[in-house]
């Protein structure tokens, strides 16, 4: 497949995305803990005190503070926060394993908090598997069989659910460890099993839990390729939770970062790292490598003329800025930005230096635009609220990147 053909395969992939109703729909979410916790967003002068000035008023502390979010068909929403932004607060919401105080959260349409006990199960068991960071195997059990446990609940027959069990163990690179006991294995084989667990009952959706947290660095590495290998492969609709900001930016498609219960911003990860929404995400983003995220469409200029558009190097819209960086010192020229034989823009090494340097036009006024979006009518940012046809960008994964030709884009 050429690199024109890989691109027409995304750009499809991303007009199907695009298409597709919300799976989650999360609208005014809050959960408080404390005495009447109930009258926290029932009064708008309670539900806009700070964190400590609610604590000392009522009693009360706010998990979770009017968010709003729709997680869309195959998309890899991320949800990230320091510890006690509320992150794991909100996902245990979505199914009921901690109930909400106030707001509205549906699945696939259907009413959530309406959920009697019967479609709740329902919703656990078959709708939305979570991937816990400690774990929870059966110590006395197999692989295979903690594998096949959710199946066992469902009441699938033994031969049947063993055999799913097994394809599922397979898949994760368990193969060969069916018999052994989470004694014997190892911190990252265990998250393995754990995953596993939760593939083999089909869920439309994967809820991880910050479920690498405890695991070396180089096995954590390890299990994020293993998420972005098995999304790729299937695109199952993913929410994932973690504090660390880089496993953020390498697997989420959009990030929702918490502080305080609430979200402060929400947007792509080249939203997040290019735009941030205030002077918290701004520190937050500091240390990233700008060129390891951001893409060419945030250097980008007009050819200043015909034979500026029509020489050089072509490279990907949604090519980094690193990448792009390499292209034009191997050339010694501008490059192109070229989709689908048509020339998009050009850049060169000054264009893409100030992106690297944080002082291109356009990032600037990308910023603004998005701030004005984020702050809508006045409200607080948290009540900002994806549009129905909002889509998730798609997401080029760290590669090597091509040698540039003047034929195909890189």
């Amino acid at each position: 497949m050429s690199t024109t053909d890989k691109d027409t395969t995304t750009a499809a992939a991303t007009d199907t995305v695009a298409e597709r109703p919300p799976v989650f729909s999360v609208d005014g979410l809050w959960k408080v803990f404390g005495p009447k916790a109930d009258r926290v967003p029932a009064d708008p002068d309670l539900a806009a005190l700070s964190p400590a000035e609610l604590r000392s008023r009522t009693g009360c502390t706010a998990a979770v503070a009017d968010v709003s979010f729709d997680v869309r068909k195959g998309e890899v929403f991320v949800v990230m926060g320091l510890s006690g932004s509320g992150k794991s607060t909100l996902v245990r919401c979505l199914t009921r394993l901690i109930e909400p105080t106030a707001g509205a959260i549906a699945i696939d349409g259907e009413d959530v908090r309406a959920m009697d006990r019967t479609r709740l199960r329902e919703l656990r068991r078959h709708r939305a598997a979570m991937v816990f960071q400690h774990f929870g195997l059966l110590p006395h059990r197999t692989v295979l069989d903690n594998v096949a446990y959710g199946l066992e609940v469902q009441g699938m027959g033994r031969a049947e659910r063993r055999e799913r069990a097994a394809a599922v163990v397979a898949k994760v690179g368990l193969e060969g460890l069916e018999q052994r006991r989470p004694g014997q294995l190892s911190g990252g084989q265990r998250q393995r099993v754990g995953l596993a667990r939760a593939l083999a009952v089909d869920p439309e959706v994967l809820l991880f839990d910050e479920p690498f947290s405890a695991l070396d660095p180089l096995i954590r590495r390890d299990m994020q390729e293993e998420v972005v290998r098995l999304h790729r492969e299937e695109g199952r609709t993913m929410v994932f939770i973690t504090h660390d900001l880089q496993e953020a930016l390498k697997l989420g498609d959009r990030i929702a970062l918490m502080r305080d219960g609430r979200v402060v911003q929400l947007g792509t990860p080249e939203e997040i790292v290019g735009s941030p929404a205030d002077d918290y995400v701004r520190e937050f983003v500091r240390d990233v490598p700008r060129e390891q995220v951001l893409t060419v469409r945030t250097a980008m200029r007009p050819a200043a003329n015909a034979d500026e558009a029509g020489t050089g190097p072509a490279i990907r819209p949604d090519a980094t800025v690193s990448e792009a960086i390499e292209a034009v010192a191997r050339a010694g020229s501008a490059a192109r930005v070229m989709s689908d034989g048509r020339c998009l823009g050009v850049v060169d090494a000054a264009d893409l230096l100030s992106v690297v340097a944080g002082t291109a036009a356009d990032v600037a006024a990308g910023s603004r635009a998005a701030g004005a979006a984020r702050v809508g009518d006045g409200g607080p940012p948290a009540r900002a609220k994806p549009s129905v046809g909002e889509a998730p960008a798609t997401r080029r994964k760290p590669a090597t990147p091509a040698a540039p030709t003047t034929e195909e884009p890189v």
